[in-house]
């Protein structure tokens, strides 16, 4: 008996020893020991209070009265038309960071937005950890944060009634209230306040740049990255414009379904609505439209007061840096691969409308740029694959070389253009390493270049690509510490000019990264670029 009342206190005070703690303020949080990286990880750590359903988070600094707080593991997923663990009290964030610091260690902080179409993500599906082993590696230890915000109809809520109750982009006003308490208690795990870069990908990349565009961001960020998508990407109208699939949404969820409730009158049956029933109704609206649950023009005051290619075009980002850049292929996983000739048409007249120039401007600027895209394969996306089809419909190709340069190219383009003549110092890149495990008909598809920052540099990769990952690792995290890609530790690497000293992208390959002129596709992007207020962008 007394030996094992003695290995048990031996094994208690080793699990101790061996669990990382941080105090916040009253409130001690445990987290866990990754081995052997010899890295924290402190997960699942509420930012907010848990969320009334369709109203704002309200933040939540301060963990009391609790003495004690379990960290060890991620929070659950926001509720999204998956099948995961999920829950509506999903507001929480994760920190990684190398063990052994102190609290005054005063390190940059890289604080991650997950993406997902704003309808689904996670931010336990994202490893921070070879960012961290990376910056350790080059001498320059960072922390990186990752975060769970609404998504779906909870997060995007639509139409006139969202609009009455203040109720419009709640997924980005998670975002914000878990940036701000990053600047209220990431000192406490060794990160300092004043050196925070916000980063995306996709849905993630457009929050951060929303973000951005706002006069206050300078207070929770002093940089940002935007990888594949960037404000202007998605068109942006106000709430009334997602009635159609609002309404489908509700008219499918119970007890909402029968009476069928009216555009005004759709929160009183939702708000008694189990979460269950708000699953089914998620993935009903899901059948109409790509992105149901978007973001919306909210007015003055809001996150989102106005497009942002014109937020842009008046200097908005007061010059704060950033990196911004795409993949090759962007608009190969958004187009049905049985998409026919003229579907694209179709396609774009749906995505775009209303324009506020009137059907009959947009029509004619659509038919503009159609004929600036050959309706031939070898002209195409994936691009560089000559005539070969690979099982496609005959309109594949084509619609997505335009998408990805609706959606991605032009709008990066776009503002690397707009920002340089204001003086802002920012990097652009384009990642083209082939993906040969992937399907080909999607070429370098929207996402692949994740697998080069999220994967263990120690695990071999497609072509051998640890290379080209520590490059990459190495940009980001350079640019994260000293506002430059160039700070010359790490992997050794091309000079990367900022745009305004050259106009051009820093192309990203395990063959041949350096730079090129930002010019692929010119006639057809700069039209694209032209038509940003008759898209609204």
């Amino acid at each position: 008996m007394y030996i094992y009342i003695w290995w048990t206190t031996i094994l208690t005070s080793f699990h101790s020893l061996s669990s990382p703690k941080v105090q916040l303020g009253d409130t001690t949080l445990v987290g866990r020991r990754l081995k052997p990286s010899n890295l924290d990880f402190f997960g699942g750590i509420p930012f907010a209070d848990p969320p009334l359903r369709f109203a704002p988070a309200h933040p939540k600094f301060s963990l009391a009265p609790l003495r004690s707080f379990n960290a060890r593991s991620y929070g659950l997923s926001c509720l999204q038309p998956v099948d995961a663990d999920m829950s509506e009290n999903c507001l929480t964030l994760n920190i990684f960071r190398p063990s052994g610091i102190e609290n005054v260690a005063s390190l940059p902080v890289m604080v991650w937005i997950h993406g997902g179409g704003f309808y689904s993500g996670a931010s336990s599906i994202y490893d921070g950890s070879p960012l961290v082993k990376q910056s350790i590696a080059r001498g320059t230890p960072i922390l990186f944060v990752s975060m769970n915000y609404r998504v779906g109809p909870l997060g995007f809520p639509q139409g006139p009634e969202a609009v009455e109750r203040a109720a419009l982009n709640l997924g980005l006003r998670d975002q914000w209230a878990a940036l701000e308490w990053v600047q209220r208690n990431i000192a406490s795990f060794g990160g300092d306040p004043n050196k925070v870069t916000v980063f995306g990908q996709s849905a993630g990349a457009l929050s951060a740049s929303y973000h951005y565009l706002n006069e206050n961001f300078s207070t929770v960020a002093r940089a940002a990255i935007f990888q594949s998508g960037i404000g202007s990407s998605l068109p942006l109208f106000d709430a009334h414009r997602g009635i159609p699939s609002w309404m489908l949404f509700a008219n499918n969820t119970q007890p909402c379904a029968m009476p069928a409730p009216s555009p005004n009158n759709t929160f009183s049956c939702l708000m008694s609505a189990s979460s269950l029933d708000i699953h089914a109704g998620m993935k009903a609206a899901m059948a109409i439209e790509l992105f149901p649950f978007r973001p919306l023009l909210d007015g003055p005051g809001g996150i989102l007061g106005d497009f942002p290619a014109r937020q842009v075009s008046r200097g908005a980002g007061k010059q704060v840096p950033f990196m911004a850049g795409t993949v090759l292929d962007e608009g190969t996983v958004f187009v049905p691969q049985d998409f026919k000739a003229g579907d694209i048409t179709i396609w774009l007249n749906a995505n775009y409308s209303p324009s506020p120039f009137g059907s009959g401007a947009l029509k004619a600027g659509l038919e503009k740029l159609m004929s600036l895209y050959p309706d031939a394969p070898s002209a195409g996306s994936p691009f560089g694959t000559g005539n070969e089809t690979f099982g496609t419909g005959p309109g594949y190709k084509r619609g997505a070389a335009i998408i990805g340069d609706m959606f991605f190219q032009a709008p990066r383009r776009f503002w690397s253009q707009t920002t340089s003549a204001f003086g802002t110092p920012s990097y652009a890149y384009i990642f083209t390493d082939p993906q040969p495990d992937a399907t080909p008909a999607h070429g370098v598809f929207h996402s692949s270049e994740l697998y080069y920052l999220f994967r263990d540099l120690t695990k071999k990769g497609p072509l051998n690509t640890a290379r080209l990952r520590r490059i990459m690792l190495d940009y980001w995290i350079s640019f994260a510490v000293s506002l430059t890609p160039n700070d010359g530790k790490g992997t050794q690497r091309p000079y990367w000019e900022t745009y305004d000293e050259a106009k051009k992208v820093l192309e990203l390959n395990s063959n041949s990264t350096g730079l090129v002129p930002d010019v692929y596709r010119s006639f057809s992007i700069d039209f694209i670029i032209k038509m940003s207020d008759m898209l609204s962008l």
